[in-house]
């Protein structure tokens, strides 16, 4: 191994570079990044001018001369990091392996992992993956990663529990090449004793674009106290401006929710004023802003997104928390470090 522990990355469906943060924070150098959205690269290219940010259609890249476009041979990358977007597979039982996954966003990730062969692999989605069309999409995903000869270890892990103001649970999915699992081992992140709110990360957060409710809807949450939602103003008002929903089954927690200082956020969406999951700001009758958001998934105030502000609150809403993000990629590095 690396006697300087200089220990490198590629990154697939990069986005925003949430998880390129936490990564480069625990200490990885990152030889390439992936992303097919404008704005997105833009903003990875704009904040890391020496990142070799590739904006193009994965399925483009995935095709070529791997070892000849990153400048690394088969078998020396140390970590291949991403998650794609979860998509079913045409399974049907069939388990043709790789195959299995022809038509997915996932199929490109596989295929990198097959012609590079790095060291470790870490994999991160929705925790819905597992649930997913009644298990069979992760079951199919976790089988193709053995047959691609590598032995899988799956948390379920809460932002929340690693420095992170806001409950988001994320699938975490790491891979020990096999010719590496007796010495190389990964051992999970312990999770912080103390767990942060909104108190700890809203003070001076910098000036930022971001969008307001209608007046009619800035009213109404204005009877909302902070910590509530639409149960906690008169009924017909909750009535009315919820129409159809009134009637559905469930809590409807999200409608109207107004937000505390004393609690974390709710998951970082992609859109900031949806009626069926609202996120009020604690203390003003307004959604957060881009830079709130940003907070709340532990970027540095001096992280610029790139595009229009739907855009940027895409990409906010679509990241990995750095801070997650590192926690898991420092426990990745130490386990390299003391192969």
């Amino acid at each position: 191994m690396n006697a300087l522990h200089n220990f490198v990355t590629i990154e697939l469906f990069a986005g925003a570079g949430g998880l390129a943060l936490g990564l480069e924070k625990a200490g990885f150098e990152t030889i390439g990044l992936v992303e097919l959205d404008k704005d997105a690269a833009g903003t990875l290219r704009n904040n890391r001018p020496k990142w070799n940010v590739i904006n193009d259609d994965i399925a483009n890249i995935s095709s070529s001369d791997l070892e000849t476009l990153f400048g690394i041979n088969k078998g020396d990358l140390d970590l291949l990091s991403g998650g794609a977007p979860c998509q079913a597979f045409s399974y049907a039982g069939k388990r043709l392996g790789l195959d299995d996954a022809r038509g997915t966003l996932f199929y490109h990730y596989a295929l990198f992992l097959r012609k590079l062969q790095p060291r470790t692999f870490l994999f991160e989605n929705v925790r819905g993956l597992v649930s997913h069309d009644r298990g069979r999409t992760y079951q199919a995903i976790l089988d193709i990663f053995k047959a691609e000869g590598y032995t899988v270890q799956t948390e379920i892990m809460n932002a929340w529990d690693y420095g992170v103001a806001q409950k988001r649970e994320r699938l975490i999915m790491i891979g020990v090449r096999n010719d590496l699992a007796d010495r190389l081992r990964i051992d999970p992140p312990t999770p912080h004793k103390y767990k942060p709110v909104l108190r700890d990360i809203l003070g001076d957060v910098p000036q930022s674009a971001g969008t307001q409710y209608s007046e009619h809807k800035r009213k109404i949450f204005e009877l909302v106290p902070p910590g509530g939602y639409w149960r906690d103003i008169p009924a017909e008002i909750a009535k009315d401006y919820m129409k159809s929903c009134w009637y559905m089954e469930g809590g409807r927690t999200g409608i109207l929710r107004r937000l505390s200082l004393d609690e974390p956020s709710l998951t970082v969406l992609t859109s900031p004023s949806q009626k069926q999951t609202d996120r009020c700001h604690p203390l003003e009758a307004r959604p957060f802003t881009v830079r709130e958001n940003a907070r709340c998934q532990c970027f540095p105030d001096d992280w610029e997104f790139s595009g229009s502000v739907g855009q940027q609150y895409k990409q906010v809403g679509n990241a990995v928390p750095v801070n997650l993000a590192y926690e898991v990629a420092r426990k990745i590095y130490e386990g390299l470090e003391q192969m």
